[in-house]
């Protein structure tokens, strides 16, 4: 065999091996990175009212779909995605005409602001554990506005389970008033997380 074959030979082979070792890395990423199952995760987010005749008035419950998500179990890493529009007021025993009514003031420009922004996001930058819990710590993207949140999580049949309690100023939000001030939402919201990967074998982030 001339030199020339003996360096073609040893070029070819080298360039297999490349092509193999970026497949192989890309079925490991695919292996490790599982999206979230958004048929059965929720998102429930629930306002409370406060003030003098509060108790003339309702709490709410906003569904929140996740539009995209991710869960990396090996590079410990959890990313969310919504649209602030497809948000959808709940509140059983309300007429759908108070839904609506609460609907879009959620959306419009007082709270929301789904126009100015509509997206939604959450991105973690650490994961860690302790017994049998999870914290995730990341970057809550609302209202146009960046915040650092650390969120207790739990892994149980197959499923993430948290609850966090969150203000809406810390966001350039107002709490909406009416009645003079009489009738107010509370700054502090709750938002009930159950997230489901959609491979049921995948082990919790930690």
């Amino acid at each position: 065999m001339s030199r020339s074959h003996v360096r073609c030979v040893g070029a070819f082979g080298r360039l297999l091996i490349s092509v193999l070792a970026s497949l192989l890395s890309s079925l490991v990423a695919v292996a490790q990175r599982v999206p979230i199952d958004q048929a059965h995760s929720t998102v429930a987010i629930k306002v409370y009212k406060s003030g003098l005749f509060s108790a003339l008035a309702h709490d709410h419950t906003i569904q929140a779909p996740i539009v995209s998500g991710n869960i990396d179990t090996e590079a410990k890493y959890v990313e969310l995605s919504f649209n602030a529009s497809e948000m959808k007021v709940l509140d059983p025993g309300t007429s759908d005409s108070e839904r609506q009514q609460i609907d879009a003031t959620m959306k419009g420009p007082k709270v929301l602001d789904v126009a100015q922004f509509p997206a939604i996001a959450f991105s973690s930058s650490a994961v860690t554990t302790s017994a049998d819990h999870i914290q995730v710590t990341g970057t809550l993207k609302l209202h146009g506005v960046s915040r650092l949140l650390t969120v207790p999580v739990a892994w149980r049949e197959g499923k993430y389970t948290s609850t966090v309690t969150l203000k809406q100023t810390d966001f350039g939000i107002t709490p909406v008033k009416i009645a003079g001030g009489t009738v107010r939402v509370k700054d502090e919201i709750v938002i009930e997380f159950i997230i489901v990967p959609e491979s049921p074998t995948t082990a919790p982030v930690h």
